[in-house]
């Protein structure tokens, strides 16, 4: 039987932090959720290293999660990426801190395959040995992988913390898929033509049990990419929503639409296939769906009867 654990979770009320927060419960941890709004159990701003401090003072925690993030919709222009970018580096540098004042051994980053590179890969498969992460020389996108790289760098290469990356794939499932589905059935989103680009996805339940298995396991100063078995585009992967929920087929537009909103279509026009063959062998995880369409099915059949 695991050693149960204290886990100070950053994020914890987000979407991610929910699911985070729900399997590491069920492995018998206790979570002490961080964060800015009035229902977490130390109440603190990550970007405010006094305050965060003062804030942890008195607590012991043997693991921490970073899994916060300043994003509150889906971005569309590089500016909507900003204050995550410098959460990325500013609250993690606090962060650290945070960690060595309560005594933490153990660090878990919540990273993103994206950090690869925003473009397309072909038929390349990623793996964490052969592609560098948040590589240079991309000026439209540098702010945005320097902060994935100097993430990743604070938390696996601290001395006396044994620090993990989970580089998560496009999230979808319980509490992530509703939005879409929301904007489907008002016909506010396209599905863009994907040119055989395809994208790693992740449930959003099997995100969390990741973590919950980095928290007791994984190799220090390791990084994870935690996908699916099979990528999808992102137009499939709309199109796939439309047709498990039976919102109204979204129209098919050009890539080009997208160019007002020029993260969003970086994101949209680039390819990522990814190995998640690490993350098997060292933390024993596996999806539980072999792709999104299955995970979408899953997903909408568990709703109760009388929800739309």
């Amino acid at each position: 039987m695991n050693e149960t654990k204290n886990v100070l979770l950053a994020g914890a009320s987000g979407v991610l932090g929910r699911h985070i927060t729900e399997a590491l419960t069920r492995a018998g941890h206790t979570v002490i959720g961080l964060g800015r709004g009035a229902g977490a159990d130390v109440r603190a701003d990550l970007m405010d290293r006094d305050g965060l401090l003062r804030a942890v003072e008195g607590i012991e925690a043997d693991t921490v999660v970073h899994a916060a993030t300043a994003l509150r919709t889906a971005p569309m222009r590089h500016k909507d990426m900003f204050a995550t970018d410098d959460l990325r580096v500013t609250g993690t540098r606090n962060l650290m801190e945070a960690a060595r004042a309560l005594g933490a051994r153990r660090v878990i980053a919540e990273s993103m395959v994206f950090g690869y590179g925003y473009r397309d890969f072909g038929d390349h498969v990623i793996t964490e040995d052969t592609d560098p992460f948040a590589p240079t020389g991309d000026r439209a996108v540098e702010r945005h992988l320097e902060g994935m790289r100097v993430k990743e760098e604070l938390m696996l290469g601290s001395a006396g913390i044994e620090g993990i990356a989970l580089r998560f794939g496009l999230f979808y499932g319980a509490g992530g898929t509703e939005p879409l589905v929301e904007m489907l059935r008002r016909r506010k989103v396209p599905a863009v033509a994907d040119h055989g680009r395809v994208l790693p996805w992740v449930d959003l339940a099997d995100a969390g049990r990741a973590v919950a298995l980095a928290v007791e396991g994984g190799r220090p100063g390791r990084a994870y990419n935690i996908v699916d078995d099979t990528p999808t585009g992102f137009g499939a992967h709309i199109r796939k929503v439309a047709e498990v929920y039976g919102t109204p087929k979204p129209m098919t537009a050009p890539t080009w639409l997208m160019r007002p909103f020029p993260y969003a279509h970086r994101m949209v026009t680039a390819g990522l296939r990814v190995s998640n063959a690490r993350a098997r062998a060292e933390l024993g995880w596996a999806p539980s769906h072999v792709d999104c369409a299955e995970g979408l099915r899953a997903l909408a059949g568990s709703r109760p009867a009388d929800l739309p």
